[in-house]
C-alpha cells in the first residue's frame, strides 16, 4: 500500500508499505484524508506533533470497514501522532474509535469536514446557552473557521469573521459572515475590560487576539479556544472572568468523549451546507501533501484541502 510516513523531525514521504504492519484493530481500506494545520506541521517535519519515531501521518481518516462494509471515519484519537494515520490507503485502529459516516454525506464531504469541521462544531456546541447575539470567529478563513462560520449562520447567528487576508471577504461573506474585521485590530494589547461587543467567540490564533476577545464579550458570554496559530500563552486580566461572567472554554478534539463526537457529529449533519462546503474544498493526491502543507503553514490556504488517497 502506499502511504505518507514521517521520520521524525523529517519530511514526509510517500511510501510502499505491507499493510500487515500498521498495526492491530478493525481493518479500514481508506478513501480520503485531509490536511489540518496539525499535519501540515507533521508531513513538514516540524516538531511537537508526531510522538514516534517513525509514523504515518494523518489526524482524519475516511473509508470502509474490510468486515462488513461500513462506511466510517475517525478524528483525532492519536492518528498522525502516537498511531497510524489516515494518509494512507489501509489503516487498522480500534473499533470504539469509528464513527459511522453520515448517510448524506460522501466519503470526500467527510474528510473536507475533517477534524477541523468536527472541532468547528464542538466550539459551535459550547456556545449554545449564550443567547443572541453576534459572534466573532477568528482565522476564518481556515478549515475550523471557515466550517464554525458556516454553522453559525446555517443557525441565523450574525458572525463577525476576522482576517487578515484582504482579498477573501467575499469568501466569507458567501460563507455567511455579516461582519468582517481585519485582524489587525486586535493583535495591539488593550484594555483588560473593553466595550462590550460579542456574545461569544470561537477563537483559533491565542495570543492577544484571544486576550482582546474576552476583555470585549459581554457579560455572560463564552469564548472557546481551540488553536494556537498565533501564540501560546494568553496575556489575559482576570476582570473579564470576574466581572462580566466570561467563560473561557478549551476545545480539545483529540479525546473528545464518543457521546460529544456523535452530538458533533450530528450537528454537522443537520446544519451543513453540502454545496457550500464543495465549494470550498481542494483536492489533493498523497504526492502532494507535503506542498500543499507549506502552502497552509505560510498562510496561502483557504477552506478545506482533501487527500483522495487512492489518486
Amino acid at each position: 500500500m502506499r502511504a505518507l510516513q514521517v521520520v521524525k523531525g523529517e519530511e514526509a514521504k510517500v511510501v510502499e508499505l505491507d499493510e500487515s504492519g500498521v498495526g492491530d484493530g478493525v481493518v479500514i481500506d481508506v478513501t480520503h484524508s485531509s490536511i489540518n494545520y496539525k499535519d501540515a506541521l507533521a508531513v513538514t517535519g516540524r516538531p511537537g506533533v508526531i510522538r514516534a519515531e517513525k509514523l504515518i501521518a494523518g489526524i482524519d481518516l475516511v473509508g470502509t470497514r474490510r468486515d462488513d462494509g461500513e462506511r466510517v471515519l475517525v478524528n483525532g484519537c492519536g492518528l498522525g501522532e502516537t498511531h497510524d494515520g489516515g494518509l494512507a490507503e489501509v489503516a487498522r485502529v480500534p473499533e470504539e474509535w469509528l464513527i459511522p459516516v453520515p448517510a448524506r454525506f460522501t466519503d470526500a464531504q467527510a474528510a473536507a469536514v475533517g477534524t477541523a469541521g468536527y472541532t468547528a462544531a464542538l466550539s459551535v456546541l459550547a456556545l449554545e446557552c449564550i443567547g443572541d447575539g453576534e459572534v466573532v470567529v477568528t482565522g476564518s478563513t481556515g478549515g475550523v473557521g471557515s466550517i464554525a462560520i458556516m454553522l453559525l449562520a446555517a443557525a441565523g447567528t450574525p458572525v463577525a469573521a476576522v482576517t487578515g487576508k484582504a482579498d477573501q471577504h467575499e469568501y466569507l461573506r458567501r460563507l455567511g459572515a455579516t461582519t468582517i474585521l481585519d485582524r489587525a485590530e486586535f493583535e495591539q494589547p488593550g484594555k483588560p475590560l473593553q466595550s462590550e461587543r460579542w456574545a461569544g467567540a470561537i477563537d483559533t490564533v491565542g495570543g492577544t487576539i484571544l486576550s482582546n476577545l474576552l476583555s470585549q464579550t459581554r457579560y455572560g458570554g463564552t469564548v472557546t479556544a481551540c488553536g494556537l496559530a498565533s501564540a501560546t500563552d494568553v496575556p489575559a486580566s482576570m476582570m473579564p472572568f470576574i466581572l462580566r461572567a466570561v467563560s473561557l472554554v478549551g476545545i480539545n478534539s483529540v479525546f473528545t468523549p464518543r457521546a460529544q463526537r456523535e452530538r458533533a457529529w450530528k450537528l454537522l449533519d443537520e446544519r451543513l451546507d453540502l454545496d457550500l462546503l464543495d465549494s470550498l474544498t481542494a483536492s489533493i493526491d498523497l504526492d502532494a501533501v507535503v506542498a500543499s502543507a507549506e502552502s497552509m503553514l505560510a498562510g496561502k490556504t483557504t477552506g478545506r484541502i482533501v487527500v483522495d488517497v487512492r489518486a
